[in-house]
């Protein structure tokens, strides 16, 4: 089967880097619920989706695990072999991954402006992963850290329904998994 992806390159399989401002709670969610949906040999994107990871514009709570709420979240909803270490933003991303998604304005402004940068030039596309929300409007993760656990339930649906809509937007002929 040939793929063309949206970068174009036939047959190649895209990178999604997911960032938020520390690494701990709506990146690593995202990431969490992404591979949850494309890592699995029975999913239908399992041969098109490459590298996903997660990071922060911060370097707060660089080699922390996610938050326990996170971490909670996903596990309630059947991810549950989920594992990582919050790290900071590269120049090096902006090369490596097709798509850098941030979690909301904020964000997303300090990635353009690295990106901008003459030493993080690269092939991404930095967007805000609220993009694809399927509500015909951007919408934003809030960081819910200092709010509660329906925050995090919150983020979860949208990093859900935002992944589902990329991934259908990405790859249009791909049969789309019911769920």
């Amino acid at each position: 089967m040939s793929n063309t992806n949206a970068n174009g390159a036939d047959g190649a399989k895209i990178s999604v880097l997911f960032v938020c401002l520390g690494n701990i709670c709506r990146s690593t969610m995202a990431e969490g619920v992404f591979r949850s949906l494309t890592k699995d040999k029975s999913s239908p994107y399992y041969n098109l989706i490459g590298k996903v990871d997660s990071c922060g514009t911060g370097g707060y709570h660089t080699g922390d695990e996610p938050d326990s709420r996170t971490l909670s979240t996903l596990e309630d909803h059947g991810v549950t072999n989920y594992t990582h270490a919050a790290r900071r933003i590269r120049d090096s991303d902006f090369r490596e991954f097709d798509y850098i998604f941030a979690m909301d304005r904020g964000n997303l402004s300090d990635l353009e402006r690295w990106h901008n940068r003459k030493s993080a030039a690269g092939k991404a596309k930095v967007m805000l992963f609220g993009e694809f929300s399927g509500t015909g409007r951007k919408e934003v993760v809030q960081d819910p850290y200092y709010v509660g656990r329906d925050s995090f339930e919150k983020a979860y649906e949208q990093c859900k329904r935002f992944s589902q809509n990329f991934l259908a937007a990405t790859f249009p002929d791909v049969p789309q998994p019911t769920t």
